[in-house]
């Protein structure tokens, strides 16, 4: 994996390089975190870069196949360039109450659209996008909306393109601080640990407490019936 360092050096020289010829084309990186668990949100992040940054990306960063240290730790690095105006990108979370009226796949599609359209202009740096020269990345069965008409889902996507990677690193950072604050409000479930996910601690507490209100009922009817 490239180091943390290297991995900023990239994205500053990239800048430099970008201010200097006056690039215009974008690389959009989406990818989805919370599909599956039983509690808590789906998100979606969306990391806008520069094309030169891309080329020169190297480097695994499935946020599954990361300790949670390493995952903060480039979270962190992302959100100072962001700061500094290197990169940008947005998150959206759709909640369990959505989930359970509507379905996961309208929850997904529901925030793809709005990191994408809630402030496309702030996204890409400019007041216009030039959406021919903008390249959105996504991963797995993933699809942005049919006005993107320059998009290319990625099977494995978070684990061979490093700008979905990356994306799928700052969407669950995000959800996984969101679980542990839920955590305080609703200590008897202990998403701190299990993050909304089925682990057999996570259902001991459904069998004794019953579900929280931001449990998916629809993911419980075999135990609520």
């Amino acid at each position: 994996m490239v180091e943390q360092s290297k991995l900023r050096e990239i994205f500053v020289i990239g800048f430099e390089f970008y201010n200097y010829f006056m690039i215009e084309k974008w690389i959009i990186g989406i990818d989805e975190v919370g599909r599956g668990p039983l509690a808590g949100p789906v998100t979606v992040c969306a990391l806008a870069v520069p094309v030169y940054f891309h080329q020169n990306i190297t480097g695994q960063f499935d946020s599954k196949k990361l300790s949670q240290t390493k995952r903060e730790d480039i979270a962190r690095i992302l959100c100072q360039m962001r700061h500094e105006g290197l990169i940008d990108y947005r998150i959206a979370s759709v909640s369990a109450r959505v989930i359970d009226n509507r379905g996961i796949v309208y929850a997904v599609n529901r925030a793809i659209r709005c990191v994408l359209s809630s402030s496309t202009a702030k996204l890409l740096g400019v007041r216009d996008p030039k959406w021919e020269l903008t390249e959105i990345l996504l991963d797995g069965g993933l699809r942005a909306p049919k006005e993107y008409v320059n998009q290319r889902t990625i099977i494995r996507g978070d684990s061979t393109e490093p700008i979905i990677g990356l994306a799928s690193i700052l969407a669950k950072v995000h959800r996984d601080r969101f679980m542990t604050h839920l955590d305080s409000r609703y200590p008897s479930w202990g998403f701190e640990k299990h993050k909304g996910y089925g682990t057999a601690d996570h259902y001991k507490a459904l069998r004794r407490h019953g579900p929280s209100p931001h449990h998916r009922l629809t993911y419980l009817r075999n135990m609520l019936t």
